[in-house]
This record gives structure tokens, C-alpha cells and sequence, in this order.
């Protein structure tokens, strides 16, 4: 069993192509899920929607600070490629300043597993920084992103850390390249339960970090 419990997570989107799942949770964006568009692929008139947003999005960079606006206009690029079958097909049916590698960048961060599209939506992550997070693959994806967040990494430093990766080296190597630890995170416990973490790592010669990442294991592999 790995040390990330059972089952590896996702790295990619999971849910359907256009589909609101991010935007239709008033507790994430505010937004209810009447309120959120949904962009179906197959469906000619929906697809005429997301030519229409896409191309409204590509010629409003102010725009992508209004997350809720952000992910709309991720969610019609993925879906204008889907429908269209080749992001040349897409930027060419968006017309006006949508580009190929416009919305190929954005479909991607459409693509984006929900755990780091949540953190987008809140604003936690800039969509700037999202962009180059979705240019590496797999678990890179999920240690960027947290470390990112851990780290109040600047969108310049993820984006060197994405090209470092995309170079070859492994995402702990290009963070320590950029002066990042990977899986390092600052935590506030209840006194109670820092005051008995202490005790124990003392009394087992450990360090506190080894018992909370061991419980976290074992917590993890039960779920």
C-alpha cells in the first residue's frame, strides 16, 4: 500500500466536459446551481454558446479576476474543443482573439482535478498560476499546487517550476531548485493535542513531523 493511502488520487478532471460542478456550489463560488451554465459538447446550440463565451472571454483579460468568470470561460474552451475536435477547429469557430494556445491553456485548466479547481474558485490559487499548474501531468499537478499554497508561491515561480518539470526533473527537484520543500506546510494544533504529539515524540525519539505523517498515513489508508 502506497504512503498515499489505497488508491492514488485523481490528477485529472473527472466529472463531464463543461459540466458546472465548481461554479454551481454557492459554497465556493456563490453562485447557485440554476445560475451556472453549463457547456454540453454534443449539443449544437450549447456549443454556439461557447463559441460566444470563449470569444468574449479571450477579449477580456480584466476578466480573470472574477474567478466565476474564469471558470466559465475555461469550461467553454474545453467543451468548444470537445465539440469541434481540434483547438484549431475551436479558435477558428471562437473567432476574434481566441487563440490556439488561448484556449488550449484554459481548457487545461478546465481539465484540472476538483480539489485544485476548488482552490482556484476561491481565489486561493491565481488562474495565472492554475495555467502553468495544468501544463505538468500527474501527481506534479497536486505538489505544485500545495505547494503553491503553502508556500504563497508567486505565479513567476510556478511557472519556472512547471518549465523545470516539463524539462525533465521531478517536481521535489525543480521546488528545491526554487528554494521550496516540498510537503512542508505550517499547522496550528489545539494545545491539548500539540502538548501530547510533543510528549510522545519525546518519549519515542522521534520527530513530531514523523508521528503526524505516520497517524495521517494509517488515518488515510482506512478511507
Amino acid at each position: 500500500m502506497s504512503p498515499e493511502g489505497p488508491e492514488s488520487p485523481p490528477t485529472d478532471r473527472e466529472s463531464p466536459v463543461g459540466e458546472p460542478v465548481i461554479r454551481g456550489d454557492p459554497a465556493v463560488t456563490g453562485q447557485r446551481p440554476e445560475e451556472a451554465v453549463e457547456f454540453d459538447p454534443d449539443d449544437p446550440e450549447s456549443l454556439e454558446t461557447a463559441a460566444q463565451t470563449v470569444r468574449q472571454f479571450a477579449s477580456d483579460a480584466a476578466g480573470e479576476a472574477d474567478t466565476v468568470f474564469m471558470l466559465r470561460g475555461a469550461a467553454a474552451c474545453a467543451a468548444l474543443v470537445r465539440g469541434e475536435g481540434s483547438y484549431k477547429a475551436a479558435a477558428e469557430r471562437a473567432g476574434g482573439d481566441a487563440t490556439v494556445a488561448f484556449i488550449r491553456k484554459w481548457s487545461r485548466v478546465h481539465d484540472l482535478p476538483r480539489s485544485i479547481r476548488k482552490h482556484v474558485a476561491m481565489g486561493h490559487i491565481a488562474p495565472t498560476a492554475a495555467k502553468h499548474i495544468a501544463r505538468v501531468a500527474g501527481d506534479a499537478r497536486l505538489q505544485l499546487a500545495w505547494a503553491a499554497l503553502d508556500h504563497g508561491m508567486t505565479v513567476r515561480q510556478v511557472r519556472s517550476v512547471a518549465s523545470t518539470v516539463n524539462d525533465g526533473a521531478s517536481v521535489d527537484e525543480a521546488l528545491t531548485e526554487a528554494g521550496i520543500t516540498l510537503g512542508e506546510l505550517t499547522m496550528e494544533l489545539p494545545p491539548n493535542v500539540y502538548r501530547e504529539l510533543r510528549r510522545r515524540a519525546a518519549l519515542n525519539d522521534a520527530e513530531p513531523d514523523d508521528l503526524v505523517a505516520d497517524a495521517l498515513r494509517r488515518r488515510f489508508d482506512r478511507t
